[in-house]
């Protein structure tokens, strides 16, 4: 079952009245990325690809962006509680404009700032700080909790 948008709330940080839905919470952009060098992905591990920010077009206030793909970077702090898996959706807004936002699982115990990879289909501007996601929470059964390299991505906090 799905948990309601307070609830979801309540495990995001920060968050204000405008994010709460009724099934979720929305999530903002904080910064884009394009990748530059190959990554890799084997049977030992994986290698990510070198990377460069996106300038924001200071004479419209936005990132300017022509069709391609870029690593989206949420604003907000994730927290995924025991016995549940978030699930992460793109805003319809978004769709409606010739984008769409790839997205992964989200595991019980992740903590972190999350990323996703933002397809754009047409010339877009997107400001810093738009609602471009909706973190929806499922209660699972899981056994164990998240504990991979992503664990604590992009949050300050003491080395483990």
């Amino acid at each position: 079952m799905f948990r309601s948008g307070a609830f979801v709330a309540d495990h995001v940080e920060p968050t204000d009245e405008s994010q709460v839905q009724p099934n979720g919470v929305d999530l903002t952009l904080e910064s884009l990325y394009e990748q530059i060098s190959p990554g890799r992905l084997d049977t030992e591990g994986k290698e990510i690809g070198d990377r460069e920010a996106v300038s924001i077009d200071e004479s419209v206030g936005a990132y300017a962006l022509p069709p391609g793909g870029y690593i989206l970077q949420y604003a907000e702090t994730i927290h995924i509680p025991a016995g549940h898996v978030g699930f992460l959706y793109p805003r319809s807004s978004l769709m409606r404009n010739s984008c769409m936002l790839n997205t992964a699982v989200w595991d019980a115990g992740y903590e972190g700032r999350g990323e996703g990879l933002l397809q754009v289909h047409c010339d877009v501007e997107l400001e810093p700080g738009a609602r471009v996601a909706q973190l929806v929470l499922a209660r699972a059964n899981h056994d164990g909790e998240y504990d991979g390299s992503y664990q604590g991505e992009r949050v300050d906090r003491p080395e483990r």
